[in-house]
This record gives structure tokens, sequence and C-alpha cells, in this order.
């Protein structure tokens, strides 16, 4: 088992046919996810293509993680929570300057992405809008977008399955609103 620290990230390769267990061992906290072909970085997961190919805005048991070339990268096998979001970008600086109106130095998911993605050669411009794990985002009939709490409770996970060889990248989310105010840890296990 591997531990993310609160508001910190980690990346790693995964092999095709390997699974990824992304676990939220305390409840309420949200794990940003990128992924790249291992073989070729410029192939990435893919909101877009995702949420078309799936039919949905609501990704969890069952649906495919689809790259900007149109394959399939991970498959969900397992998910206890069932809620995630694919619409919102990473937690940058310049959210906490925008959204709440900080000031000064903030630790972000998109800082927490690319310096630990800096090993294998990807740039902060090569993020893309991560797969929000536990994220629960909701919007209502005029459009308008809320970040709710996670519904995650201590324990819940989520099992994808490599469809490639992947270099992925995961967080412990820095964003308040995300995580219902506070900051915890994550866990992630591969399995073979």
């Amino acid at each position: 088992m591997q531990v993310i620290k609160k508001q910190s990230g980690a990346a790693f390769k995964l092999k095709k046919g390997q699974k990824l267990k992304v676990i939220d061992p305390e409840g309420e906290q949200v794990s940003d996810m990128v992924l790249f072909n291992a073989k070729d970085r410029r192939e990435k997961i893919s909101s877009g293509k995702t949420l078309d190919f799936e039919e949905s805005i609501l990704i969890s048991t069952g649906n495919f993680l689809w790259s900007n070339r149109s394959n399939k990268m991970m498959e969900i096998l397992e998910d206890t929570n069932g809620r995630n979001d694919f619409l919102l970008a990473p937690c940058s600086p310049e959210t906490f300057e925008v959204m709440y109106d900080y000031e000064g130095y903030h630790p972000s998911c998109f800082e927490n992405l690319y310096t630990n993605l800096e090993k294998f050669e990807i740039e902060p411009d090569d993020i893309p809008t991560a797969f929000n794990i536990f994220m629960n985002v909701q919007f209502d009939e005029k459009g308008k977008l809320s970040v709710d709490p996670p519904l995650s409770k201590a324990g819940d996970y989520v099992l994808f399955e490599a469809k490639m060889d992947l270099i992925v990248a995961l967080t412990a989310c820095s964003a308040e609103d995300s995580n219902n105010g506070s900051f915890k840890p994550i866990h992630y296990e591969i399995v073979d």
C-alpha cells in the first residue's frame, strides 16, 4: 500500500493488464488522476472523449477512460462510492486567487501533478483535465456547477485496469471546497 500525504502527489508506471486501486482511507478526500501513454506521452487522458464515448458525465463502474486519440486507457472495474468528476480542471494557484480570493502560496493539484511527472519529461502545459476520483460536482437546472462534499466514506475505493502501458499521476487534492474543508491522505495499490 502506497500513501500520498495530504496536499501532495505521486507518479508511477502501470503496465497493461495491471490494476490500480485508489482508496480514500478516511473519507471525503478527492484524488485527481491523469494518464499518459507510457510509449508516447503525447497521448493522454481526455475528458471530452470519455464523456462523449461513454455518453454520460457520471463515470463509474463499467465505464472506460479514453485518450485524446480515442483509445481506451483504463476500465473502471469497481467503484464503491460511485461519484467522480470529469468536468473540472485540477486546482491551480490561479484557482485559489480567482475562486477563493486567496493571496500567497497554496498547494495545488496542478503543481503536485506536474512536479511528480517531471521525471517522465512531462511538463506543466501537458497536464490535461484530471479524472477527479471521489469528487462530488453537482449542477442545477440552469447548468450552474457546485462542488459539494465528497460522498466517499473511509475505505471507499475505485479499482481500475490499465488497457495500455501507462504513466499515472495521482494527488491528494488541495482544494478546500472539494474535500469538505479538510485535507487527508490518499492510498493506492498496484495489483498484478
